[in-house]
């Protein structure tokens, strides 16, 4: 199944796009390809950040509702036993 596509008008100046020209001309890609390319990586990234954002928003409003914590002191000395032979559970959270 192909996906619906649109077309968008975007206006760049000259330097941007003697740039893009370039790098399409290097990599033997076309200056359209580059922009589809970057606007996915772009979109992608975005959504990325907010999905991090609303999962730190939801375990901030969790915290508020429970109390539940561990230390920075815990987290610490968790993490300095990644990739040990003694390699440590995750601290389990406390009030």
């Amino acid at each position: 199944m192909v996906a619906a596509t649109k077309s968008v008008s975007l206006k760049l100046d000259n330097e941007i796009r003697e740039r893009l020209t370039h790098i399409a001309e290097v990599k033997k890609r076309t200056a359209h390809w580059l922009m589809r390319e970057a606007i996915k990586q772009y979109v992608e990234r975005e959504e990325q950040q907010e999905a991090f954002r609303q999962a730190t928003i939801h375990s901030w409003e969790e915290y508020q509702r429970t109390g539940e914590h561990i230390t920075g002191e815990e987290a610490i000395a968790w993490l300095e036993t990644w990739g040990e032979t003694s390699e440590q559970q995750a601290p389990k959270c406390h009030n």
